[in-house]
């Protein structure tokens, strides 16, 4: 799957799909809680292929018990790097 990707931050998600994967990419930063996220059937995405959720600290109590959190801060020491992390629910 070769396709340009960018943050969905006005259509809350983008789809990519291909005939062996479908990947789910969510920007949830205009959400304001899980009910936000329940309203618009973001849950039902958890069973039709990978979510990648921008901002996830904002549902996450409704994600699921696999999810892998990575998480990205500047370092304060170089602007040019960032410190990234990497751990499950």
């Amino acid at each position: 799957m070769e396709q340009e990707i960018s943050s969905p931050t006005f259509t809350i998600v983008n789809e990519y799909q291909n005939d062996k994967i479908s990947i789910y990419h969510f920007d949830v930063y205009r959400l304001n809680n899980e009910n936000d996220f329940f309203d618009i059937g973001g849950e039902e995405y958890f069973e039709k292929g990978i979510c990648i959720i921008e901002w996830g600290n904002i549902i996450k109590p409704v994600l699921p018990p696999n999810t892998i959190f990575v998480n990205f801060e500047k370092d304060e020491s170089n602007e040019n790097y960032r410190k990234i992390t990497i751990h499950s629910k």
